[in-house]
This record gives structure tokens, C-alpha cells and sequence, in this order.
């Protein structure tokens, strides 16, 4: 609603109340020429025939941490409604027996390439003279044994100590995407555990791909898939933003024998958060609408209306409006096609009050 008609809305306040019960107000009446009103006419007109569904908000990536190795919770930087960035420390484990564990499969690994190295020297030596027969089969086959016996320590070694050195990289958990922390499942100085009943640990999602699902009858989930777009609407119809792509399931759920839409959200979606309830319009169709500006609409709270002229007379006429297309909505009751309304609200408005004053005089 522009500025003048919230100025003057309280000295017509009377008048609206009129219309909202029913019943017609008394006109203005203007001796003489019609009023110096910018108007038009509306008309019923080809629009697309939308129907609207109440949709979800999801995080494209969102994602519920767990522990990957036993340890007790130390440090725990961010909490719930925290933006963090890709890679940001979420938890931070205490450390010993994991480094215990690496530093022992390091000693580990020094043992077995000192027993390889050795087993190695041993049966090349053997493999230099057993073509000479100086030594028998059985020992040379018992050093070549011994060689790969050495080598597969040393390489258990090696796994078992590249195997700790990942449990310890597990005792910090990083962000693996930027996001917002949605939920956290631990305390500082709680033991968790890890797999095969790994615990849950934090929760985060990211705001830069949303996407928005919502439920829709099976008699629609046709039109709406050979159509392919959407508009979600949210912060009461004053936010809109049309669905970059628009899937149909192509499966039924049982129970309700409704269809699962979902639209995927490109760009800027300022306000929308993941776990939102928002108004998802599909286009099933095109139908004959009467539609009216928007700058014509006069708006008070649940209130909306339009100044009507009719020969030198102007009221204020209630409407009920539906779906917005473009720059104007939808009358689906309260006026008729043919009638004239006055596309500047505020002037009608001065127009209507300066008549009244007149006639009072």
C-alpha cells in the first residue's frame, strides 16, 4: 500500500467497514464531470491457472556428524545457529591413546624393516652361491621364506601405523562444508564411541543450496510435471522466487496417494532457512481471471480493496483476492468485469475526502 492511502485510511476506516459487511456505502457524488481520476477498466483476461500447496525448506547438504573413534569430548568451539566455514574445527577429541597407538605402530614398523633388512641380506647372500650348489635347496627356500615373511611384517606394520594415524586424525571433526550448526548431540567431557555404534556428535546444513518439497494431490501431479515450473512464496506473499527445476516422484505414496514435488532454489533466498513452512504455486493451466494492479490495491491488515468509479461516484469496495501473477492479483470476489477502478489509490482517496468535506459544508 503506498503512503498517502495509509495516511488517509483512518478517515475512510468507516466506509471500509461498510463494504467488508456487504452492504454498498453511500457514494461520493461530484456535481458535473466525471472525477480527474487515472482509471481502468478490468476485464476477465488469459492468466496462468495457479493452485497453491503449503512446501518444506531443506538444506541440499546437511548432514549429522558422528564419532569415528572412542575418545572424550574436550573442546566443542561452535554451538546451534553458528555459521562456520569449510573445514572449521566442530570438535575437538582428547588425544593419548591414539597417539599411544601411533607411536607404537611406528615402533613397530622400525622392528620389522630391521628384521626384513636383515632376512633380505640373509638370502641374497644364499642366492648368490646356491647356483654353485655350495648350499642346499631346503635352506635356500627356508631364506626365501623368511625374506617374505619379513616383508609382509613390514607391511602389516606400516598399515597398522597409517590405521593410527587416522584414528587420531578423527579425534577433530571439521566442517566439511560451510553451513550453519543445527544441532549439537555431545557435552564437553562426554565419552563417545565410535563404530560399529558410532554416536552422534553435531549437526550442520548449508544455506547456499536449499530446496523446497511439498505434497501434492495425485489429480495435479500430472499437469504440474508437463509444466515444470513453480514459485515459492514466503514472508507473506512479499518474497517470491521461481524454482530453478521442478521434480515430479515418479512414484505415489501409498497411504495419502499423494506425489512428492520437489524444487530446487538457484541464487540469492535471503530468509529462507532450512525446516521453513512456505506457499509453493504450481501453473496447471491457463483460465479466464479478473485481474487488478497491484499499485491499485488499498491494503490495511486482512483489509484489501479498490476504489471503484461509476459515473461521478467513487466507493471503496472490498475485495477477496487469490493468486498474484506478474504485477497484479487475482479478484476472485467483489468485482465485476466492465467496472472502472481508479489506478492511483491515493488520489482517489484525497478525491473522496474532499467531496465529503463539500457536501458536510
Amino acid at each position: 500500500m503506498n503512503r498517502a492511502s495509509r495516511i488517509l485510511w483512518p478517515a475512510l476506516l468507516a466506509m471500509a467497514i461498510a463494504a467488508c459487511s456487504g452492504g454498498k456505502q453511500p457514494p461520493a457524488r461530484h456535481q458535473g464531470a466525471a472525477p480527474p481520476l487515472a482509471s481502468l477498466v478490468v476485464r476477465p483476461d488469459e492468466a496462468p491457472n495457479r493452485q497453491v500447496w503449503d512446501g518444506t525448506v531443506e538444506a541440499v547438504n546437511a548432514a549429522v556428524l558422528t564419532a569415528q573413534t572412542d575418545a572424550r569430548v574436550m573442546e566443542l568451539p561452535h554451538d546451534v545457529n553458528d555459521v562456520v566455514p569449510e573445514g572449521a574445527v566442530l570438535v575437538r577429541f582428547s588425544n593419548v591413546e591414539q597417539k599411544s597407538a601411533a607411536r607404537a605402530a611406528q615402533a613397530q614398523i622400525a622392528s620389522a624393516r630391521a628384521s626384513y633388512v636383515n632376512a633380505e641380506a640373509n638370502f641374497k647372500r644364499l642366492a648368490a652361491i646356491y647356483p654353485q650348489g655350495y648350499v642346499s635347496k631346503a635352506d635356500y627356500d627356508q631364506a626365501l621364506a623368511q625374506r617374505n615373511a619379513a616383508r609382509g611384517a613390514l607391511e602389516a606394520a606400516q598399515a597398522q601405523w597409517s590405521q593410527a594415524g587416522q584414528a587420531e586424525k578423527y579425534t577433530v571433526v571439521r566442517a566439511p562444508y560451510a553451513g550453519v550448526v543445527t544441532k549439537r548431540y555431545v557435552q564437553v567431557g562426554e565419552a563417545v564411541t565410535g563404530p560399529p555404534f558410532a554416536q552422534q556428535l553435531i549437526g550442520i546444513a548449508s544455506l547456499k543450496d536449499l530446496r523446497v518439497e511439498v505434497k501434492v494431490p495425485q489429480s495435479v501431479a500430472e499437469a504440474i510435471r508437463r509444466s515444470g515450473t513453480a514459485e515459492v512464496q514466503y514472508d507473506g506473499g512479499r518474497e517470491r522466487l521461481k524454482a530453478s527445476k521442478v521434480t515430479v516422484f515418479p512414484y505415489a505414496d501409498p497411504a495419502t496417494h499423494t506425489f512428492s514435488v520437489r524444487l530446487d532454489l538457484s541464487g540469492e533466498h535471503a530468509g529462507l532457512y532450512p525446516g521453513m513452512t512456505v506457499k509453493v504455486a504450481f501453473a496447471t493451466g491457463e483460465a479466464k481471471q479478473l485481474l487488478v494492479p497491484l499499485s491499485a490495491l488499498v491494503e490495511r491488515g486482512e483489509l484489501q480493496g479498490v476504489y471503484v468509479i461509476d459515473g461521478d461516484h467513487v466507493t471503496l469496495r472490498q475485495l477477496r483476492t487469490g493468486d498474484v501473477s506478474g504485477d497484479r492479483i487475482q479478484v476472485l470476489a467483489g468485482l465485476d468485469g466492465g467496472e472502472r477502478i481508479a489506478t492511483d489509490p491515493g488520489a482517489a482517496a484525497r478525491w473522496l475526502i474532499a467531496q465529503r468535506h463539500e457536501e458536510a459544508r
